[in-house]
């Protein structure tokens, strides 16, 4: 079993990464954690899926779990779910030293995790993800959140989870759109901080290609995160990087009520999108923008989605990243290295 570890001072953890693990999960959670009340939040996509294994695991090794699902969907992560969270928790009788574990993708995560977060001030949680996206990139950091009417993850915490399960096998019941959409971030990865998985992508353009390294893929891009995370754990500095083509992939999202395109097709356009933003500020090279393009779309996913000056400016203005009327703009200097430049939120649409 591959193991990293996010060494942060008091809430350090592992990521675990086998083919398999999610049955050894109670085994796992039972080096951390003795045994409690547990409330397992899925959604009801991975259920019929996952549950039943993961709470077979659980019970043998005397933890006495509770399943509770919600409605698949970027519409769950919302303040209505996390109170229904809340209530269903509590009428349950957890307590702080009780556990909360997220199995499914990064809404569930995401929503989970600041569940979690709040909760009683805090209760410990584990992270299962279940999609491409959140094992590579929404499951590691401790990033937590809901969505608001105004924009994605306005209401968040950071909050570290106390171990990050992760079985590839569950990679093999996505649809190829939802893998895709995991891929938005691979690349991302690549673009800002490793020149060479870029260049793994474009030898290795297709799902069934890339799933033969699939678990190197996960591992080294949990390590990037890994490695930006401990230098910049609450996103003032360098952890921003990991924000590239965000600032315009949450426009597109939004703009399209986070229904018509997903959260990595949004990312996928908004890295074109700031790459040829760099190029026309003269800091990314000239065909930066076409070689993302191209692996963008090997991968099935967006270079190019419709969205309008206006609705564009009305989603930077509530970007967290905003300071003022400025807004911290990532931009690939070269593949492989990316740098934080300050834009007047007003005056992003120059060409």
């Amino acid at each position: 079993m591959k193991t990293l570890r996010v060494n942060l001072p008091g809430r350090e953890y592992d990521i675990k990464i086998e083919k398999g693990s999610l049955d050894q999960s109670g085994e796992l959670i039972a080096r951390i954690h003795e045994p409690c009340n547990i409330a397992i939040v899925t959604d009801s996509n991975v259920a019929p899926l996952y549950s039943n294994r993961l709470i077979t695991s659980m019970k043998k090794y005397g933890f006495s779990p509770k399943l509770i699902t919600i409605p698949a969907g970027e519409g769950s992560k919302s303040v209505n779910m996390l109170t229904s969270l809340y209530a269903q928790m509590l009428d349950m009788g957890l307590t702080r030293s009780d556990l909360i574990i997220a199995l499914g993708g990064g809404v569930v995560g995401d929503l989970t995790g600041f569940c979690a977060s709040t909760l009683l001030r805090g209760i410990p949680f584990v992270q299962i993800p279940t999609t491409l996206l959140s094992q590579v990139d929404s499951s590691v950091g401790g990033k937590v959140a809901v969505n608001l009417p105004q924009g994605k993850n306005l209401v968040g915490t950071f909050y570290q989870p106390k171990l990050v399960i992760i079985d590839p096998t569950c990679l093999e019941t996505l649809s190829d759109r939802i893998f895709s959409d995991g891929m938005a971030e691979v690349i991302k990865y690549g673009v800002i901080l490793d020149e060479n998985l870029f260049n793994t992508l474009r030898t290795s353009p297709t799902r069934t290609k890339i799933t033969e390294v699939i678990g190197d893929i996960i591992y080294r891009s949990c390590d990037l995160k890994r490695m930006v995370v401990e230098e910049d754990e609450h996103d003032t500095g360098g952890r921003m990087i990991l924000n590239f083509g965000h600032t315009f992939g949450h426009a597109i999202e939004k703009k399209y009520n986070f229904t018509d395109y997903t959260h990595g097709e949004g990312v996928a356009a908004g890295m074109v999108m700031a790459a040829e933003y760099g190029e026309h500020s003269g800091i990314s090279p000239h065909g930066t923008a076409q070689q993302i393009a191209e692996v963008v779309t090997a991968f099935g996913l967006p270079a190019k989605i419709d969205i309008d000056k206006t609705s564009l400016i009305n989603a930077v203005k509530v970007d967290k990243k905003g300071e003022g009327n400025l807004v911290t703009l990532v931009l690939a200097q070269r593949i492989g290295k990316a740098i934080l430049q300050k834009t007047k939120k007003d005056g992003i649409w120059i060409w």
